[in-house]
């Protein structure tokens, strides 16, 4: 009797799976469009950062800056002007002008405007507090007497009053803070200095000029 060999069948190994070339080009596609994603959410962000810098430094150089008021004497209106070649006596209203050109008010304590004559004061008016609002002129209205009451009698006055023109000087100086944002608050002092001449036979200021 034929022995019947028991033998053992073994699966053949399955060959190794290589993917499809449709499916490699998806997979490179697709980590391609990652890459472009993630280059475009960067450059976004870099773009945004540097508008940040460019606005935060136009603010700071603009709105931020402060800057210090102008303090100037603004259109004289004499009133009365007595003279002869040794004295004078002269009244006239004028406007003190303060220019804050600041995103924000100026408001400054009260002082005086002095009017001198060869460094002498001859007379002066006074500025009360206030203050000059964001971006506006502040206008105030003062009247002033000046008279040679404590001049000597020199020969420089004499012969501008022979001369019929008077030249005066004036100065004020305003102390303050500039007020930014309703937090940030930063001293500013205001300062002027002017010279008028005054014409005594037309009556009338013929040259005003401040620094």
């Amino acid at each position: 009797m034929a022995e019947r060999t028991n033998q053992q069948v073994y699966p053949l190994a399955p060959e190794k799976a290589h993917p499809r070339s449709d499916e490699e080009s998806n997979a490179v596609s697709s980590d391609e469009l990652r890459r472009k994603k993630r280059i475009k959410l960067a450059t976004y962000i870099v773009a945004f950062a540097v508008f940040q810098v460019i606005v935060i430094t136009a603010f700071a150089l603009t709105v931020m800056k402060v800057k210090t008021p102008k303090v100037r004497l603004g259109t004289v209106a004499l009133s009365n002007v007595n003279n002869n070649t040794q004295s004078f006596d002269i009244s006239f209203t004028t406007q003190v002008t303060i220019k804050n050109t600041n995103f924000g008010p100026y408001k400054y304590d009260d002082t005086n405007v002095t009017f001198t004559y060869q460094g002498v004061t001859v007379g002066q008016a006074s500025i009360p507090k206030s203050k000059a609002g964001l971006r506006s002129t502040k206008k105030v209205s003062v009247t002033v007497n000046v008279n040679s009451n404590v001049l000597p009698n020199t020969t420089s006055l004499v012969s501008e009053l022979g001369a019929g023109v008077l030249t005066l000087s004036s100065h004020a100086k305003l102390s303050g803070k500039v007020e930014l944002m309703f937090v940030m608050k930063k001293k500013k002092s205001a300062e002027m200095i002017c010279t008028m001449s005054i014409n005594l036979s037309t009556r009338a200021v013929q040259d005003l000029t401040c620094e």
